[in-house]
């Protein structure tokens, strides 16, 4: 049969509907790559915003206008966070957060006798994360490797602690093996990804450092990584509260981590972080960002921020956008507060108007392009490392720096796909640079 998969959110999402597609291919299927040739839809979700709800919504209308026969398969982060699943009575077989390796043996069983499946199971405290790998996918330059899941913080706006659980994370073994077998297949970079990347370990005893007073954090995870024969390892999001200046000196020494730190601040305001329930002030922010730039010349600081939280003035505003132009971030995902039923925030009398939110998220997103081309502009007259993905519209090579700049070269007659090449910046465009190899 044929099966079409629609990932909503992020890399962990990517990740987890990779390894159901590689189970299902196992099984004989074939995927594709428009949902109207499609016997089976499955859509993992994400329920992190009130906008990816409303997207899984008009998805699930048109696919049941448009392909009315397919079989629908809504899993993930939105099913297992709300109880009332009327608004998704689409789909055929619903499935939660931490059961999905079951997914094509719900299929089977749907299509045996074709009565809706509902198959959630609640998150339990000190359980383990779901063991998926993660085999090539040939279409891809780098790899995503799940190395955590689920969050312990239960920040006073974010539903995902109630959607993934608590934090549990990957075996070292697993991980070493997932990624010599990842860079065995052509693989060069490995991107580590997990729902809070900093917990890692943290449900774990100790390491097999010499150390013994030491936990099983980050650093050995990426060190299990590099032990494979990949040129690079990247890390995905980080929250702040674990990154210590021993962790950060620790990574330091892996030679093949890529030196891009993406580190969520979401409020540049002391306030406003105390009402999230953060657990870091904007002084410690900027040390760990000061201690980044130390050990890491040269790398990329990218962070997420929210503008329009509850309470939030005109001047706590104002503070957050000093604090985010003071910091010099490379890039930033900018974004107004989205109220998630369920959450302390959610229930705050002072919701900040829709269209203020949105009108700061725009002031923000300018402050930080600014930042950006400062940024880009640094790298110009410098030879870069660049990890070539793609030809453009047959006039660009087209990848990524270590400090994940995206660079643009003039398309040559042989495919650079896989590549990784000196590259000289000669100039920069809107969002990326123009270089010329060497």
């Amino acid at each position: 049969m044929t099966v079409y998969f629609h990932t909503f959110g992020c890399k962990v999402n990517q990740y987890e509907t990779d390894c159901i597609a590689a189970v299902m291919l196992q099984r004989g299927h074939t995927r594709v790559y428009d949902q109207r040739s499609a016997d089976i839809v499955i859509i993992n979700t994400c329920t992190v915003t009130e906008s990816a709800d409303s997207k899984l919504m008009q998805l699930l209308r048109r696919i049941k206008r448009e392909n009315p026969l397919a079989v629908t398969v809504v899993c993930g982060c939105y099913p297992q966070a709300h109880k009332d699943l009327s608004l998704i009575k689409e789909a055929d077989i619903i499935a939660g957060e931490n059961n999905k390796t079951l997914i094509p043996s719900l299929i089977d069983n749907y299509l045996s006798n074709r009565q809706k499946l509902v198959s959630i199971f609640p998150h339990e405290k000190g359980e383990s994360i779901e063991s998926m790998s993660l085999p090539e996918r040939k279409d891809k330059t780098r790899a995503i490797i799940k190395i955590q899941d689920g969050c312990d913080r239960f920040c006073s706006y974010c539903i995902i602690p109630y959607a993934r659980g608590r934090s549990r994370s990957k075996p070292l073994c697993d991980i070493e093996n997932e990624a010599k077998a990842l860079s065995l297949a052509g693989h060069k970079e490995l991107v580590l990804v997990g729902i809070n990347l900093s917990c890692y370990g943290d449900d774990f005893v100790y390491s097999n450092s010499s150390d013994v007073n030491r936990h099983i954090d980050l650093s050995d995870a990426v060190h299990a990584a590099a032990l494979s024969s990949a040129d690079r390892i990247r890390l995905g999001s980080i929250e702040p509260e674990m990154l210590t200046d021993d962790l950060i000196s620790r990574l330091s020494k892996e030679s093949k981590l890529c030196p891009h730190f993406h580190l969520s601040l979401q409020s540049g305001c002391d306030k406003t972080l105390k009402d999230m329930r953060r657990k870091y002030s904007t002084a410690e922010y900027l040390s760990l960002v000061s201690s980044l730039r130390q050990r890491f010349p040269d790398c990329a600081v990218t962070t997420d921020v929210m503008t329009g939280f509850p309470g939030e003035t005109d001047e706590d505003f104002s503070e957050s956008l000093a604090f985010v132009k003071r910091a010099g971030f490379s890039a930033a995902h900018i974004f107004p507060y989205s109220q998630r039923e369920g959450t302390p925030a959610a229930k705050r009398s002072d919701q900040v108007p829709q269209d203020i939110r949105i009108m700061r998220a725009r002031v923000m997103t300018d402050a930080v392009k600014e930042s950006e081309r400062f940024y880009l502009q640094s790298l110009v007259g410098k030879t870069v490392s660049v990890l070539f993905e793609r030809e453009q519209n047959n006039e660009w090579h087209q990848g990524h720096t270590p400090s994940y700049t995206l660079v643009k070269v003039k398309r040559t007659e042989k495919s650079l796909w896989r590549e990784i090449l000196n590259v000289r910046i000669v100039s920069v465009e809107n969002g990326y640079c123009v270089g010329e190899l060497n």
